[in-house]
């Protein structure tokens, strides 16, 4: 394991070539922007660009990381900050005016009586806010960088229920597709003129089709045995429904009792299947399920549909994101444009980190993710603001100094920059901090004790 020290050694050393790079880069841009093409107007210019790049740039680097040991991002928010606010304004300020007395009164021989004088007080603005908003950027990464290392870290049973969640959402919302549903209601009441008692059968296999779904979506595992017969009930039902068009092969026995299946991912495959596929008595749908070398293996022959576009194989990511989340071992998938073949893997236990949802408040960590989106939705906003202001202020003090419409934008995007930052921080102005957790908290409390 490295020391501190090391990586953080490590991490000045990558800071300084960062500004290195950033001071040739931005030197050679402006020697051909001012055609500066003497020996001396070079010099002067990477100069300049040194000074940018390292006392700015790195100065405000160092502090960020100084301000990192003192206070941690996501424990200590408020007080990490408000120190970097107060830390950066000072030192850029401080900085920024060292740089123009050494650029324009030592190098460019400015009198020194007009340093807080006329032009040079709109170039060190303009430069202050530029710099202001490159180091808001610094800290916004800093931020996201620490908050990730926080997320990373967080307890493995609380990954696994989010993630479980999504699944089962995703599973629930495509097994009880309404289309589905609508095409199973059709074939029954064509049944019930036809044949009463294939309507019955019917039904019959239908409702074991939803009750196996109401059963099933709380479980992390379910016995192989039990999500085979399910797929067999399933695709029954979808044989009744496409008649001579869906070949179907499921194996009657297991090899082991003990070995487990993450629940309904034969249904969604079975459903992907049909979705994905032509299912016509000319091309048959042909499904075959077997157990193999300790997975189980769902194949179907591919007869792509035009018109269903691009796959977004959400349902497969989150059986996939499921199982990593429970056993190294992973879903495998192959596609030879002939046959389409998932590997299930086959668990004997479960782990002991799996719990259901109802031991641990996963509402938290899904919540936590969306504030950090919000959170670095306002800093890129509040980043563009400090970079795009000065931009107005000179575009306007250049060419239409008579009227000074550069307020208006400072103004009015300002508020929306403002109100941006209240809802990333999850304060309202008028209820106060937190005050949607607290009412949600509470109304949930009152609930429980209603109940």
């Amino acid at each position: 394991m490295k020391s501190p020290a090391s990586n953080s050694f490590k991490s000045l050393k990558s800071d300084i070539w960062i500004c290195l790079k950033l001071t040739i880069a931005f030197g050679v841009l402006f020697i051909i922007i001012n055609q500066q093409f003497t020996l001396k107007g070079a010099g002067y210019t990477f100069l300049i660009s040194a000074m940018y790049s390292f006392i700015l740039g790195l100065g405000n680097g160092i502090i960020n990381d100084y301000l990192n040991t003192k206070w941690n991002w996501v424990t200590q928010t408020n007080q990490r900050v408000l120190s970097g606010v107060i830390a950066t304004i000072i030192y850029t300020v401080i900085a920024v005016l060292l740089i123009h007395y050494v650029q324009y009164i030592v190098m460019f021989g400015y009198d020194p009586a007009n340093f807080f004088k006329g032009y040079l007080v709109w170039v060190h603005l303009f430069a202050i806010i530029i710099s202001l908003g490159i180091a808001t950027f610094f800290h916004a990464r800093g931020f996201m960088v620490n908050w990730k290392a926080a997320m990373a870290q967080e307890n493995t049973q609380q990954q696994f229920v989010a993630k479980t969640e999504t699944a089962k959402f995703e599973t629930l919302k495509n097994q009880l597709d309404p289309h589905f549903l609508f095409n199973s209601l059709n074939v029954l009441t064509s049944l019930i003129g036809e044949n009463p008692a294939q309507a019955e059968k019917f039904t019959t296999k239908l409702s074991k089709v939803y009750r196996y779904v109401l059963e099933q979506r709380n479980k992390d595992l379910t016995p192989l045995a039990e999500e085979l017969k399910f797929a067999k009930a399933y695709m029954e039902l979808l044989s009744m429904r496409f008649e001579d068009a869906v070949e179907f092969n499921i194996p009657s026995e297991v090899s082991s009792d003990s070995l487990k299946i993450v629940p309904l991912s034969l249904q969604l495959l079975l459903e992907n299947a049909v979705k994905h596929n032509v299912v016509s008595s000319a091309k048959p749908l042909k499904i075959s399920i077997t157990e193999e070398n300790g997975f189980l293996k769902v194949t179907n022959n591919v007869n792509p549909k035009e018109a269903i576009g691009k796959s977004t194989k959400v349902g497969l990511q989150n059986i996939a994101d499921r199982y990593g989340l429970i056993t190294d071992r992973s879903v495998e998938i192959t596609n030879n444009k002939r046959t389409f073949t998932v590997s299930l893997p086959l668990l004997t236990q479960i782990n002991s980190i799996m719990r259901t949802s109802e031991d641990y408040e996963n509402s938290k960590y899904v919540r936590a993710v969306e504030r950090v989106e919000k959170m670095k939705e306002f800093y890129q906003n509040l980043v563009t603001y400090l970079v795009m202001i000065p931009v107005f202020i000179f575009i306007n003090l250049r060419f239409v100094p008579q009227f000074h419409w550069f307020w208006f934008p400072i103004f009015g995007w300002g508020i929306g920059v403002l109100f941006h930052g209240l809802e990333a921080y999850n304060y309202s102005v008028f209820m106060g901090k937190d005050w949607e957790s607290k009412k949600i908290k509470e109304l949930m409390d009152n609930d429980k004790n209603n109940y």
